[in-house]
């Protein structure tokens, strides 16, 4: 890959703005927030220039409205059933779809029997700018890996930014506190922002909930006395 010229990693970045140009051979890997024109990469949204080990360059912003990319994984809101589809809001522009058959052992004669309203976390399969995203819960070898219909629990919305923070390794602080004192509670975070939250029991799941909203913008120290305290509280 050619050298960045324009805007060095880390640096905020603003739309149209070049930021390296195309090698002349070989591959560039490019994520949300970037696109070829003419002989250069440029940015299509502000936010933060962004590589990561293996090289791929995205931009990060802190925007609600969520633009598709190829093989991330979200969150959505089952809202209508249309021939062999289902349309699904993930809080982008336009409504995904998500095939009847793109789960796992699915057949024409054993469909998944999801409603509106229904959530379900899915893998981007398609994210053409001029045509509806589309959807798939199972990996790429076919395989549900986790994919699929998320029952109970309650969904939340954050900002993209935020999300890639909680999807982050070592565990980012909120959701490492929330394991050391809640113990038993389940997790999805979706690279649009929605977050579905899921424990034995409701005082838990509100704990969560409650705090991974207020951990956005609180250091290590900070997010673990807030576990704390809302632990406690809920324990008086």
């Amino acid at each position: 890959m050619s050298k960045l010229h324009t805007a060095p990693v880390g640096e905020v970045v603003f739309p149209g703005q070049s930021v390296c140009k195309l090698p002349d051979s070989g591959q560039l890997r490019v994520g949300p927030g970037l696109e070829a024109h003419n002989n250069a990469l440029c940015t299509t949204k502000s936010g933060i220039l962004r590589k990561t080990k293996v090289g791929k360059l995205w931009v990060e912003g802190r925007q609600k409205r969520y633009i598709p990319a190829v093989e991330e994984s979200v969150i959505g809101v089952i809202t209508e059933k249309y021939g062999e589809n289902f349309a699904v809001d993930i809080g982008g522009p336009f409504t995904a779809s998500l095939p009847v058959l793109a789960f796992e052992g699915a057949t024409r004669r054993n469909r998944p029997n999801l409603q509106v309203g229904d959530i379900v976390y899915a893998r981007v399969t398609s994210a053409d700018r001029d045509l509806d995203p589309v959807l798939a819960c199972v990996d790429a070898q076919g395989k549900a890996s986790g994919f699929g219909q998320l029952k109970e629990g309650y969904l939340i919305t954050s900002n993209t930014h935020y999300a890639r923070r909680l999807l982050s390794r070592p565990p980012c602080p909120v959701l490492a506190s929330l394991e050391k004192h809640l113990k038993q509670f389940e997790v999805a975070v979706g690279m649009n922002g929605k977050i579905w939250i899921d424990s034995p029991s409701t005082a838990r799941t509100v704990i969560a909930c409650n705090a991974i909203q207020r951990a956005e913008f609180m250091s290590s120290a900070q997010t673990e006395l807030l576990v704390s305290k809302l632990v406690d509280v809920a324990k008086s």
